[in-house]
């Protein structure tokens, strides 16, 4: 079993930045894929980033592109998502995600292929 706790989320004004956290708990890390999803209101959850754990491959949702970065730091058992440019259409409970299955990048946006998952942390931007 894998436990994961999102935080850093909270209310920004558009333009700004936040930088959401992950925390693993229960199974080696650095074995895990993680990735992060996001869900409107009045929308499905949606891919957002992941990465890999053997090569710390990224990949991204085309929204987050050049916005968003994904990392992780395996030694704090953490993973990040850095977002800049927060425009309103972010707004959204953001979730974070783990497998321990060695997904290649187009997989990733499956969340059928992620077996653990955060509650999420809500993002507002305001306008």
């Amino acid at each position: 079993q894998v436990q994961l706790v999102e935080s850093g989320g909270g209310l920004v004004q558009a333009g700004g930045s936040l930088r959401l956290s992950c925390a693993a708990s229960g199974r080696t890390f650095s074995s895990l894929t993680m990735g992060w999803f996001r869900q409107a209101p009045g929308k499905e959850r949606e891919f957002v980033a992941a990465i890999g754990w053997s090569d710390y491959s990224t990949n991204y949702a085309d929204s987050g592109k050049g916005r968003f970065t994904i990392s992780r730091d395996n030694a704090k058992n953490t993973v990040y998502l850095r977002m800049n440019t927060l425009k309103p259409d972010d707004t959204a409970v953001y979730y974070c995600a783990a497998t321990s299955r060695n997904l290649g990048l187009g997989q990733r946006r499956r969340q059928d292929l992620y077996d653990y998952w955060g509650q999420g942390t809500q993002v507002t931007v305001s306008s």
